[in-house]
Order: C-alpha cells, then sequence, then structure tokens
C-alpha cells in the first residue's frame, strides 16, 4: 500500500501567486497612500479607529488589513490590527528608517509601464518603452527617484564613509556620479570636514541633491555638474569616485568606457566606489539581487545585474590595479576599486 504525501504533488497555487503578484504591490501602495501603518502605529488597532484616521471606508480598511496580515505586514488578533516588526521598522512615517516613500518611485507609472509587454522585451532584449527607457537624457523620473529612495540609501551611505575611513580627515576631493539625492556624497562631507564634494547629474536632480546637502550642513562644500556622466569633465585629482547603483543601467562596453574615463580622473591609490545589486555566480542568489536584471531588461536597452568577477573584469579593463568586494546586510554589495 502506497502513501501520496500532498506536499510532493504538483498545484497551481505558485502560478495563481505569480498571475496575481501585482495585488501585492496594490494593496501596499493603496496602504502607504492612506497612510495606514502609521495610523496603525499611533495606536489605531481595530477597524473604526483605523478608518476615522485614514479617512477611508471601514469595509475597505478592514479587507485591506486582512489583506496585508496575510501578507505578513500585520498581524490580527481578534479584530484588532498591530504592525508586524518590519512594517513597523520601514513603513510607519515616525520610524527613523521608513522607507514610506519607495512606492513613489518604484511603482511609479514609466517602471510600472515598463513591464505592460515584458515579452517584447524579451523578444528585443531590452526596453521596449521607449528607444532608450529610464536612462533618456533628463528623464524626470530621477527626480521623483531622488525623493523617493533617499531613505532606503541613509545606511548604505553611512556603511561607505566608515570603508572609506572617511572620519579620518583627510583632504578629499569626491566626486559623485548620477548623485541622485546626493547622500553618498554628503555622508562623506559630513563625516569628513576636508573632504569637498561634486556631485553630477541632470540639473533637475541635483536641486534634490542641494536642498539634501543644505539640510546636513555641507553646502559651502557641494558643487554640482550638471550633464550627463559621458559628456560632463570629471577633472583630474579625484580622491574618491562614487558610482553608486548606476553602473547596471549599461552594457558592458559602455560601463568600461565610463570607468577608463573614471580612471582618468583619479589621483594614483585613488578609489572607485561602486554599489550594486550583485548576484552570485549562478545568476540565481540571493533572490534580490538575482531578481534585479528583469528590470533592467524591462526598463533599458542593454542594462543588466553583473556578478562581482564581471565588475573585476570591467574595472581591470578599465586599468584599475585592484577590486575588493564588501557585503555589508543591506541587499546591495560594495565594490572599491584601487587605481
Amino acid at each position: 500500500m502506497s502513501s501520496t504525501h500532498p506536499a510532493s504533488q504538483p498545484t497551481p497555487e505558485r502560478i495563481f501567486d505569480l498571475i496575481n503578484a501585482h495585488h501585492n504591490s496594490a494593496a501596499l501602495k493603496a496602504a502607504v497612500e492612506l497612510d495606514l501603518f502609521t495610523a496603525i502605529g499611533e495606536g489605531n488597532h481595530d477597524p473604526a479607529g483605523i478608518a476615522r484616521r485614514c479617512k477611508a471606508a471601514e469595509r475597505g480598511v478592514r479587507i485591506l488589513c486582512d489583506y496585508l496580515a496575510i501578507a505578513g505586514l500585520l498581524t490580527k488578533n481578534g479584530n484588532s490590527y498591530s504592525l508586524a516588526p518590519d512594517a513597523a521598522l520601514f513603513l510607519d512615517r515616525r520610524s527613523p528608517a521608513s522607507m514610506a516613500t519607495l512606492p513613489a518611485f518604484l511603482l511609479s507609472p514609466m517602471m510600472m509601464t515598463s513591464f505592460q509587454d515584458l515579452a517584447a522585451a524579451v523578444r528585443k532584449g531590452g526596453t521596449v518603452i521607449s528607444e532608450e527607457g529610464t536612462v533618456a537624457p533628463e528623464n524626470p523620473l530621477w527626480v521623483e527617484f531622488a525623493r523617493s529612495m533617499a531613505p532606503m540609501m541613509a545606511f548604505p551611505a553611512e556603511l561607505i564613509a566608515q570603508l572609506l575611513g572617511a572620519a579620518e580627515g583627510k583632504k578629499w576631493k569626491v566626486l559623485d556620479i548620477a548623485a541622485g539625492h546626493g547622500l553618498f556624497g554628503i555622508a562623506l562631507a559630513r563625516h569628513n570636514p576636508n573632504a569637498e564634494i561634486f556631485a553630477l547629474d541632470w540639473p533637475a536632480v541635483l536641486e534634490v541633491a542641494k536642498e539634501n546637502a543644505a539640510a546636513a550642513g555641507v553646502a559651502s562644500r557641494y558643487r554640482t555638474l550638471p550633464g550627463s556622466a559621458f559628456n560632463v569633465d570629471f577633472g583630474t585629482g579625484n580622491d574618491v569616485v562614487l558610482l553608486t547603483n548606476f553602473l547596471h543601467h549599461f552594457d558592458v562596453p559602455t560601463c568600461e568606457t565610463l570607468l577608463r574615463k573614471v580612471h582618468a580622473s583619479l589621483a594614483h591609490g585613488g578609489r572607485a566606489v561602486t554599489l550594486e545589486m550583485i548576484p552570485n555566480e549562478d545568476r540565481l542568489t540571493p533572490a534580490m539581487a538575482a531578481k534585479f536584471s528583469i528590470i533592467m531588461l524591462a526598463s533599458t536597452p542593454s542594462g543588466d545585474a553583473y556578478t562581482y568577477s564581471q565588475y573585476q573584469s570591467m574595472f581591470k579593463n578599465a586599468g584599475f590595479r585592484s577590486c575588493e568586494l564588501h557585503t555589508p546586510p543591506i541587499g546591495e554589495q560594495i565594490v572599491i576599486s584601487v587605481k
């Protein structure tokens, strides 16, 4: 007599979960827009109280809260909802680590549109939303990125400052390529009073970076270089060049062209700092980094999530003499390359 174990039987559940995955992002986006996580964090736990705080219908709040409890962002006890630890830390706007602004960029119309015909992007081998996708010159998407993604970058910016020894106070000339919100250069300036920052990005994006530099008290040592990283003069004698979440937008030859320009701009012994989603050589793990390549497929003409060996090769071909990989607990990895 044989027995069949249900766990070993094929089931369509995984397929249904994938088909309906957009429900998850829609529910999270709605909860953030309604400020539901903050409402619960403030002490509103029943549907009626949460609904009053969120200015929403009680029925709608109850259904949304149940969905979020199933997803693991809330806990439910009887008719009372509470925040799960990760929701309390990252989605309650009162938390110093709040990332409640992220959906504004990650679920923006352009990012969502890029996935509407993914089959066409697979056939083409790159984005079909436009000729240049998200890397089109002066794309307003990057202003939204600068305003929305800063909370996610505060911790890695601090880690980079520590890895570079910013607190030693050496006289530094720092070039921050595709500065965005500016947090990486700003962190170096905060820790090192002898660091002068040159932030490069599109003019509208640099306005956000300048606001953040002023708020951090480093505006007097914060310069801007408006334009494209491929056209703007990097100058010479840079001690540090920051390449944070930028190289993944381009193919390998384009990256190497940019890295040769970076290499030429660095002083002897100068360092290029790369922050990226870096999958293992199997390109399947870790999942967060490995999945990132499909975003590049959908939104850019030729971007990718590169492995460390690929980055080593790129930097070597550009003239750098060494690379060192750092794997902090932030989802992304840091490569420090020395001229």
